[in-house]
């Protein structure tokens, strides 16, 4: 409970007679401090009476799965049974999982009419959160004191990899005319020549053919290759580190369920490699919605391990686990020299008879102070370890790559995109 306007202004009269009774020595005078001091406690039992009556409820509404990274409202609704109308004093608050500006918000409810507030929140890790119902004041009838409200709610979450921002693509692209072709580049040839037919889609049309001959020619491709993909996650302790507006962690996450999606659309096999120490989560390849779900959920579930990441035996259970050559693709940390090291032994691991694919973090901020401007000896020594650090990444990557591995670094806003084009590139080339 905390005092109102009201109850200040008895408080304060309640002294000024005490003293004034004090000083004048009039036994009338001495006692009159009394009346508005029972005039607070009475008021202040006669609003606790009146408050223990309303029943005051609480309703919070929010995506049952929350897309990583993504802007969404959290709605606070509340009402209540009384007679009257209620002014309350909210404090709306997120989990400390979820990127939200906390703020106090005060409100007037009638009777069984509900009135609703929203907290606009964005996830920056991956899990199953339950919201904490919000600190709640009711102000008395007569405007004595705020009082403490306990309200019951739940509202529980799981922020899943923001894939849904794929399928919104594909729609607009399919709205817009535009289709995604299946057969791109190198991922299907040229089987023989053949007269059109009038189904034939003009991109099957050979035109020089066609104009040797007098007549319209079509192309006849070999079906699409069928690939596997594996996607190996470090979780190990580096990967809670942050990685823009979440933890490296979750951008894996991300970047492999995209990926997952983009190899479905392929109807290529995607299989999941978790690991840190030892390996964590292991699904082996496989195609179709089913698996592409069961991948989305246990990607959900992946947690940063306190202990750090060993991608040697990451490489020793994929070539255990996968018989046909595969696409590698490895999201981890280049950092520092032993990293570059294990990494090196895992890549000798799967080579030749797999591709491995090493995407890495890049900080933007540290990329940029070699060629910032000095202003003191603090900035010179910070461009000198920049550069240091920026040497060592791209050292790594040279070491990766001159023993046949694909490996890149890209800034966490654009690691997804990367990922992507290495992946459609090796497809296309047929490097896999």
């Amino acid at each position: 409970m905390s005092l109102r306007h009201n109850a200040l202004v008895l408080a304060l009269l309640s002294a000024v007679l005490a003293i004034l009774g004090e000083w004048s020595g009039s036994a009338t005078l001495a006692h009159l401090w009394a009346l508005p001091a029972a005039l607070l406690l009475l008021g202040l039992a006669l609003e606790a009476l009146l408050l223990s009556r309303c029943r005051l409820t609480l309703a919070l509404r929010g995506p049952a799965h929350w897309p990583l990274a993504r802007q969404q409202p959290v709605t606070f609704a509340f009402s209540q049974e009384g007679r009257r109308t209620l002014s309350l004093q909210v404090v709306l608050t997120a989990p400390e999982e979820f990127a939200a500006q906390p703020r106090i918000e005060t409100l007037v409810i009638d009777h069984r009419v509900e009135t609703a507030l929203q907290l606009e929140a964005a996830p920056r890790r991956l899990g199953r959160y339950p919201w904490s119902t919000p600190l709640v004041r009711v102000g008395g009838a007569l405007r004595l004191a705020w009082w403490s409200r306990s309200v019951e709610a739940s509202l529980v979450t799981t922020v899943v990899p923001d894939v849904a921002s794929r399928f919104e693509q594909r729609r607009a692209e399919q709205a817009g005319g535009s289709i995604l072709n299946r057969i791109r580049g190198a991922g299907a040839e040229v089987l023989q020549l053949r007269e059109y037919r009038p189904s034939d889609p003009l991109r099957a049309v050979d035109w020089k053919a066609s104009a040797r001959r007098g007549r319209l020619i079509s192309r006849e491709f070999s079906e699409d290759q069928h690939l596997e993909v594996v996607v190996a996650i470090d979780a190990g302790r580096a990967s809670g580190l942050g990685a823009g507006e979440v933890d490296r962690l979750s951008l894996y996450a991300t970047v492999a369920a995209r990926l997952a999606q983009r190899a479905s659309e392929f109807d290529d096999a995607v299989g999941l490699l978790v690991f840190a120490a030892q390996p964590l989560v292991m699904v082996a390849p496989a195609r179709g919605d089913s698996a592409l779900s069961r991948m989305i959920e246990l990607l959900s579930a992946c947690r940063v391990q306190p202990s750090e990441s060993n991608p040697v035996v990451a490489a020793a259970r994929i070539r255990s686990m996968v018989q046909r050559r595969s696409l590698v693709v490895l999201l981890t940390d280049l950092e520092d020299a032993s990293a570059g090291e294990q990494l090196a032994r895992a890549v000798r691991l799967l080579t030749p008879k797999h591709l491995p694919f090493i995407a890495a973090l890049q900080s933007a901020r540290i990329a940029s102070l070699p060629g910032a401007r000095v202003r003191d000896a603090l900035g010179a020594y910070r461009a000198l370890a920049a550069l240091e650090y920026t040497d060592a990444l791209e050292g790594n990557v040279r070491a990766l790559r001159a023993l046949g591995a694909a490996a890149i670094m890209a800034r966490p806003e654009d690691l997804d995109r990367a990922v992507l084009e290495g992946y459609q590139e090796f497809r296309d080339r047929r490097r896999i």
